[in-house]
């Protein structure tokens, strides 16, 4: 039994869409990328300190997510820097930490004390 409300042609296009991006996340340098862009826009050299992805292997990601239109760049004299320019990339990768990437809990005071 279908749904009168579902749209089938408007959920293939959807699941088209969510399969493609699912797809670009699916690297793992291009994910952790993606997440440390979430914090903030970076040059190139910034991304390959922080993350200890070589150059070559960088820049290649990089421009995957360019033609991708996930990321977007901004020039300032001889750097460029990329920033996440998809909302819903931010959404999915904000879910992603929180399934993945829980904060450690801390253990009270109390509790060292008395060990």
């Amino acid at each position: 039994m279908t749904s009168p409300d579902l749209d089938v042609e408007q959920m293939r296009e959807a699941a088209g869409q969510a399969t493609a991006m699912l797809r670009v996340l699916a690297n793992e340098d291009r994910l952790l990328l993606l997440c440390q862009l979430t914090q903030g826009e970076a040059c190139v050299s910034e991304l390959e300190e922080l993350l200890g992805i070589r150059q070559p292997t960088l820049s290649q990601q990089l421009g995957i997510l360019r033609t991708d239109e996930i990321v977007t760049t901004r020039r300032e004299g001889k750097k460029i820097f990329y920033q996440v320019s998809d909302s819903r990339v931010a959404s999915l990768l904000a879910t992603l930490f929180g399934l993945y990437c829980p904060v450690p809990t801390r253990t009270p005071r109390s509790a060292r004390s008395a060990s």
